[in-house]
């Protein structure tokens, strides 16, 4: 499993863990949907990666490898692995551990809480230099989740930022030196878990995108398919 899975205190730890970056591969996106739709609605979730990065995002190597059918259904995958993010009624938070590049900031930015502890890692969006684009679900995510600004400045210069200028633009909601990181996520879960009314909010807040998201997953197509070499 490209995900390694723990359960601590009612809440379901869940490790990226696709070596040495933890890139995005078919069978990660496969994994990850997975675990998080089979978990139960009251559990928390708290997604982290091994090693020194959260995510470095897709692993274009295997991409170039993938035929027609394993392109599409990684397009498709990334789509219903955030979409099972986003959509998990209770609280999701990413721990974020080190780098978070493209589709790793994706991750990071499905959640309802975002704890960065990696001031040396760096943060982008460089689909466009890299030549794959955002699937459609992944679109969506950057658009609800990034102010306008930095949304059209990251995506477009393919720039890479750091965790300090995140946190200033309120993307990350705290930050942390690593070894204060469990404590810090504890924290967040206790405030969380004392919220009775947290699900029906997060369907107030959050109810745009996860809406979006379902409708993506139901039509079961891309509409940039065509851009990933798909036939």
């Amino acid at each position: 499993m490209a995900v390694s899975i723990s359960e601590r205190s009612g809440t379901l730890w869940l490790t990226l863990f696709s070596p040495p970056v933890n890139a995005i591969t078919l069978d990660l996106v496969q994994d990850l949907a997975q675990i998080v739709e089979g978990t139960q609605a009251e559990h928390p979730i708290v997604l982290t990666g091994k090693g020194k990065s959260f995510s470095a995002g897709v692993d274009t190597r295997a991409f170039e490898s993938y035929s027609s059918d394993q392109r599409r259904e990684l397009v498709l995958g990334i789509t219903r692995m955030v979409k099972a993010l986003v959509c998990h009624p209770a609280p999701v938070i990413a721990a974020v551990n080190g780098h978070a590049i493209g589709g790793g900031l994706v991750l990071a930015l499905t959640a309802d809480y975002r704890i960065s502890c990696a001031a040396d890692a760096k943060f982008g969006l460089p689909e466009a230099k890299a030549g794959i684009p955002f699937p459609a679900g992944a679109a969506e995510v950057i658009r609800h989740e990034l102010p306008g600004h930095l949304l059209r400045n990251l995506s477009l210069t393919s720039r890479v930022t750091t965790q300090d200028e995140l946190h200033a633009e309120r993307v990350f909601d705290h930050v942390c030196k690593p070894d204060e990181l469990p404590v810090v996520t504890a924290q967040a879960l206790r405030t969380f878990k004392a919220a009775p009314a947290f699900t029906t909010v997060k369907q107030q807040a959050r109810g745009e995108l996860q809406a979006r998201l379902r409708a993506l997953v139901s039509a079961g197509d891309d509409p940039f398919m065509s851009a990933f070499g798909v036939a």
